[in-house]
């Protein structure tokens, strides 16, 4: 997990902890589903967190970093609960920036995006730094050298992850992690409402819990 560096882990959250049951997705029943608490599996914004998606639809964002292990583990967990999520729900990668050097590893995410290559190279970037090379991905020489290497045109890259389009969206990254106060990784947003902390299928449980609290309103 990353953390900010300039504050305590998870100041402010209201002591929550990552506890509760990881029973397999959709083998719930009321009877048998975990009771998720505020201020222990979940923490409400005192102030709503902006929100992107056009009305009527719920926004989930998920806050992570290419350099964290832990959110390295939770892809496939995320990936196939982003498969079950109602046609409502809007689902969103957000790459944090806890320091400046995180940027570089922003702006890969969202060239990637500006090129339509997330679906197939966003999991080959936690490959290349996490898998058996242990790529050190760190600042625009590099990560170009690895888009050149993973297939992608060269200056088509180098000119996109450039663009203003790319650096806007960089800092709208930071703002929504400062919105919705973002003490580790990986954590989901929900709605502008709630944050939930944690890397198991214990953490897309409780947004189904908050997202269904959310529809009725």
């Amino acid at each position: 997990m990353h953390r900010r560096r300039f504050s305590q882990a998870l100041a402010g959250l209201g002591g929550l902890v990552a506890t509760g049951s990881a029973l397999p997705l959709g083998a719930q029943t009321p009877a048998a589903a975990p009771a998720f608490r505020e201020g222990t599996h979940y923490r409400r914004l005192r102030q709503p967190a902006p929100v992107d998606a056009p009305a009527g639809r719920i926004e989930v964002l998920e806050f992570f970093a290419y350099t964290c292990i832990h959110c390295h583990h939770f892809v496939p967990v995320f990936k196939a609960w982003k498969r079950t999520v109602p046609a409502d729900v809007v689902v969103r990668h957000v790459p944090v920036g806890f320091a400046p050097e995180f940027e570089p590893l922003q702006r890969l995410f969202y060239t990637l995006e500006a090129m339509g290559r997330l679906d197939s190279h966003h999991e080959r970037v936690f490959q290349a730094i996490h898998g058996t090379q242990r790529q050190r991905l760190h600042n625009a020489e590099t990560i170009a050298q690895w888009a050149a290497s993973a297939g992608l045109d060269r200056a088509r890259f180098t000119q996109t992850y450039n663009s203003f389009a790319v650096v806007s969206r960089v800092r709208r990254a930071t703002q929504l992690q400062d919105a919705y106060q973002v003490e580790g990784t990986p954590a989901l947003g929900i709605a502008g409402r709630f944050y939930i902390p944690g890397q198991a299928e214990r953490t897309v449980q409780v947004a189904n819990m908050l997202i269904a609290r959310v529809r009725r309103g």
